[in-house]
């Protein structure tokens, strides 16, 4: 079945455009909104779209400064969460569902503590991350990688300025570790590295910067609160991000967390079955 396919650029308040695709029937009441990683990476979430958009329609944006949504400037945690709310309003949805992979599953977070009550469900996958997480995660990452690998990543990331060629590299080198095949994850890290592109690496810097400034661990009270009554964690068992880090967040939310066996950060790849079928129920309760 060949699904409907509707995009937009829409104008924020502050002057960005944002681009936008919208996956099956946006007559329908509820929508679904993936919220892409990164930060600094163009939408790359298509793969999920079309899991789920026979059920609701599917919406998924580029932020800004990434992919079709150019932008001159600095970037902060707050805009992109307006950004997100101005959205709705552009869709006409009162409230949405939300689903954020990654740096997405903090977006979705700070969303619910700004706008309670607009996310009529949240699903969080591969995130947020609290604590201290980097820790564990730099190790396993060295784990997964060669002597020489991690040479040649630190010559990469020290140039001021990269060609093509070696930026797609740094970015294979950078990708390949997150995905529980080393193998696979390679070749697939090194299709990404082509296609998600340009990276905005000020965004990142900056999001990140922030982040740390601000981090959701003393909030985690508050977000309990507002988080609406149907949200759950998703997490790969083999992400070198640690799923012990998920584990412990969801007490401190009073949240389910669902482990997915042999997969990495980006579980639909390595186990599209099994996402899959956690993405449709989870999406057919919250929209039936």
């Amino acid at each position: 079945m060949t699904l409907r396919q509707t995009r937009g650029l829409a104008p924020m308040s502050d002057g960005a455009r944002l681009r936008w695709t919208a996956s099956g029937d946006t007559a329908r009441p509820l929508p679904v909104v993936l919220l892409h990683g990164g930060p600094g990476l163009p939408d790359y979430l298509g793969d999920l779209a079309a899991m789920a958009a026979d059920l609701a329609p599917v919406y998924r944006y580029d932020q800004r400064g990434v992919g079709g949504s150019p932008w001159q400037g600095r970037h902060s945690l707050s805009r992109h969460v307006d950004d997100l709310a101005e959205l709705l309003d552009t869709w006409d949805a009162p409230e949405a569902v939300l689903i954020g992979h990654s740096y997405g599953a903090e977006l979705a977070s700070r969303f619910c503590l700004a706008h309670p009550g607009r996310a009529a469900a949240v699903l969080l996958m591969c995130g947020p991350y609290v604590g201290d997480w980097h820790t564990r995660y730099g190790a396993e990452r060295d784990r997964r990688t060669s002597a020489g690998q991690r040479e040649r990543r630190r010559e990469l990331k020290a140039l001021p300025c990269r060609t093509e060629e070696q930026e797609a590299e740094l970015l294979t080198l950078s990708w390949f570790t997150d995905h529980a095949d080393p193998e696979r994850g390679w070749h697939r890290a090194a299709r990404a590295a082509r296609h998600r592109r340009p990276v905005n690496w000020a965004m990142n810097a900056e999001l990140g910067t922030e982040a740390r400034a601000d981090p959701l661990d003393g909030r985690l009270d508050e977000l309990r609160m507002c988080l609406p009554a149907r949200a759950e964690l998703l997490g790969g068992a083999d992400d070198p991000r640690p799923v012990s880090a998920l584990a412990a967040l969801a007490p401190r939310l009073s949240l389910p967390l669902t482990r997915i066996e042999g997969a990495g950060h980006e579980p639909w790849l390595e186990q599209p079955d099994a996402v899959r079928a956690h993405l449709r129920r989870f999406v057919a309760r919250a929209c039936g």
